[in-house]
């Protein structure tokens, strides 16, 4: 008689049909879902815009988070836009009076340093 053990991942109390007989296969399976439970919410918050029903958007985040180490190397370089919080940048003429005393002076200090 043989022993096998199994591991199945249980998530919110539900056991999933997939049966795993790697510790490592069923962790690396409950972190891809953990992933695509984080992309559903993702895309079901900030696409609000994009009239899908949930069920497609679970179906496309669980796709996503299979396929991640593909999307990954897609989306490898792709800035987002920027943030609505974020300050703009001040242009070099709009520096305060005391930003360009603070440069005279260390020039000043390292100029000396120099002789």
């Amino acid at each position: 008689m043989a022993v096998i053990t199994r591991y199945i991942v249980v998530r919110n109390g539900i056991e999933l049909e997939d049966v795993f007989e790697d510790k490592k296969d069923a962790e690396a399976y409950d972190k891809m879902l953990d992933a695509a439970d984080r992309l559903s919410t993702f895309i079901k918050e900030e696409a609000a815009t994009i009239d899908l029903a949930p069920e497609i958007i679970d179906a496309l985040s669980v796709f996503l988070a299979k396929n991640g180490p593909e999307v990954s190397q897609i989306l490898k370089g792709i800035k987002g836009p920027p943030a609505a919080s974020a300050k703009p940048r001040e242009k070099p003429a709009e520096k305060s009076a005391a930003d360009q005393e603070k440069k005279t002076t260390s020039s000043d200090k390292n100029a000396g340093k120099r002789k």
